[in-house]
């Protein structure tokens, strides 16, 4: 097993990348709002950026950041998803994915008394 993080710097495809998601069978995941750093700094008037790297970056608004659980052989399939949706994720302003190894996971299924007695 995975966690699976995306960052999603394009707004405007994240309908449609859940619903491909969804399509996929990757069915289980937690949407969180997130700002960058450099929109943070941005916000705060920070002079830290100059005003050309600023141009540069989408300063505008947040992101998302998505959490998903995945079975390892579930990762390609999920970039699969996020590069038809989202494209290249070297280009700017596109996104970030990472995943970690999960050597736990509890609670992914719903489980009964009955199932547990089993």
């Amino acid at each position: 097993m995975k966690l699976m993080i995306f960052i999603l710097n394009k707004n405007d495809v994240l309908d449609k990348l859940l619903e491909g998601f969804s399509a996929a069978g990757l069915k289980g995941a937690t949407i969180i709002e997130s700002t960058g750093l450099a929109v943070a700094l941005s916000r705060m008037g920070s002079n830290i950026f100059s005003a050309s790297i600023k141009a540069l970056l989408n300063t505008e608004e947040n992101n998302h950041t998505i959490i998903s659980i995945i079975k390892d052989e579930q990762l390609d399939l999920a970039r699969k998803v996020i590069y038809r949706t989202v494209g290249d994720l070297s280009m700017p302003n596109t996104g970030v994915l990472c995943t970690l190894p999960l050597d736990f996971v509890e609670g992914t299924k719903k489980r009964t008394l009955d199932s547990e007695d089993k």
